[in-house]
């Protein structure tokens, strides 16, 4: 296992870090997963003891049951808390009022508090807002996130699912306000979904923002169970769960190129997609979740796979984004002033 930094700061995360939303089961959540303490223990100690340090859970996950869970779990197993990179999220819909959502002070504030006392800590290592609030002004989140910090309740601060002039904005404010910034972005990325590469990823590489996969095999479909014959494997996500959106001809091409690559090196396709991920340079962590030991014994072990440039020049072609403007005017461009 490797160990990253966490954007610009001095933190460091694994590789991998330990997801947790099929921890609990309840409500919405009951269609990734449903796993009940033992089954999260056995999980977090493998997990550990693998060498990832990072977990990350959400209030919103089972409705603040995975949260339970995984704080019963670290004190089930002697964890010391100091040992752990501890990260949840806030902005989801906590209860039916009409401020029991969002990104209020008055939320976060409430909510900061409720996580604490589910995870059985007194501090929260990464505190991330969930999306953005349209109806909240971003001065007064990140001015209540500034606080949570200087209190001691959370010691440092991230985004998740935003556009990159939201995170611009928020960053901007954040510098002249003196305020503290966010080190790390939430989102979406995988070799059959590189959305993120357009306006993001330069971001995140030119703010030293880090980056925190979510849904790395897209919800699955990179398992390895699917294929062109096979699009409703019995008992997969995908089947009950079919988020998040993908471009199934497209990653059919891609699962095309990983299977006999994954052959050839005696792995998985989830695997080299998961592997995939760890070779590009602005991750600085993949976010792996699991409803079975065997899932999670083999997501592991993409750690160990290396690929040739070859073989990482066949996988950007077989799954790179068509061009958009302004991308390729901008890449027409800047031929005249390169070093």
């Amino acid at each position: 296992m490797k160990y990253n930094l966490l954007g610009n700061t001095g933190l460091k995360v694994s590789e991998l870090c330990l997801g947790t939303m099929t921890f609990g089961g309840k409500g919405w959540a009951a269609a990734i997963g449903s796993l009940d303490q033992q089954a999260v223990d056995e999980l977090v100690k493998r997990s550990l003891d693998a060498g990832i340090n990072f977990i990350d859970t959400a209030n919103v996950y089972s409705e603040g049951l995975s949260e339970e869970l995984t704080g019963q779990s670290l004190h089930n197993l002697g964890i010391s808390r100091h040992d752990v990179v501890l990260a949840t999220k806030v902005r989801g819909k906590m209860g039916e009022g009409p401020n029991d959502a969002g990104l209020t002070r008055k939320h976060i504030f409430q909510q900061v508090d409720d996580s604490l006392r589910r995870l059985k800590t007194d501090y929260i290592d990464l505190y991330q807002t969930h999306s953005y609030d349209p109806l909240t002004p971003l001065e007064e989140t990140l001015r209540a996130l500034d606080d949570l910090v200087r209190s001691g309740k959370v010691r440092y601060i991230g985004a998740s699912n935003v556009a990159a002039w939201q995170l611009m904005k928020a960053l901007s404010y954040s510098t002249y306000n003196h305020v503290e910034k966010y080190v790390s972005l939430q989102a979406y990325y995988t070799i059959a979904g590189r959305d993120l590469e357009r306006e993001l990823v330069p971001l995140l590489q030119d703010q030293k923002v880090g980056l925190m996969v979510w849904s790395p095999l897209a919800g699955g479909f990179l398992s390895g169970k699917f294929n062109r014959e096979n699009q409703n494997e019995e008992g997969a996500r995908r089947v009950n769960f079919d988020f998040p959106p993908v471009d199934k001809e497209k990653a059919f091409d891609i699962i095309d190129v990983l299977r006999p690559m994954a052959e050839a090196k005696g792995a998985t396709v989830a695997q080299l997609a998961l592997a995939w991920l760890l070779h590009q340079p602005v991750v600085s962590s993949v976010i792996i979740g699991a409803k079975k030991m065997d899932q999670l014994e083999d997501n592991l072990k993409a750690v160990d796979v290396q690929f040739s440039p070859e073989e990482l020049q066949q996988l950007d072609e077989v799954s790179k984004l068509a061009p958009e403007y302004p991308g390729w005017m901008l890449d027409f461009t800047k031929g005249d002033r390169q070093l």
